[in-house]
């Protein structure tokens, strides 16, 4: 199809990609796929996230509603969270893959 051929891109994705495109805001939704975390246990995982720009994250996550709070403290993703983090999944396989692609072509490089 020629470029100029296509639709625009939507607002929504434009919307995702901006949020998505924030520094850390991937590495939030990543670390809550594993369950529920407190904003400590986050931080901690995040390892040189500010606390600032945690609750920031947190907050922009939360407005999107791809993560809530729960009464407890702990935040955890919502069903939106963890279906687009269900289309993700291929990404943590690429990336290995991809891992050693860069680490056999260094060894190449060495040689």
């Amino acid at each position: 199809m020629p470029a100029n051929d296509r639709s625009p891109t939507p607002p929504s994705m434009l919307a995702l990609l901006d949020l998505l495109g924030r520094r850390w805001a991937l590495r939030v939704l990543w670390e809550l796929r594993v369950g529920p975390a407190t904003f400590q246990e986050l931080h901690r995982r995040c390892d040189s996230m500010s606390t600032s720009v945690l609750t920031q994250r947190l907050g922009e996550l939360r407005d999107a509603q791809l993560v809530e709070k729960e009464p407890g403290g702990q935040y955890r993703l919502t069903e939106h969270g963890s279906a687009l983090l269900a289309r993700l999944d291929g990404m943590d396989q690429w990336t290995q893959e991809w891992g050693r692609m860069l680490r056999d072509a260094t060894r190449e490089r060495s040689t």
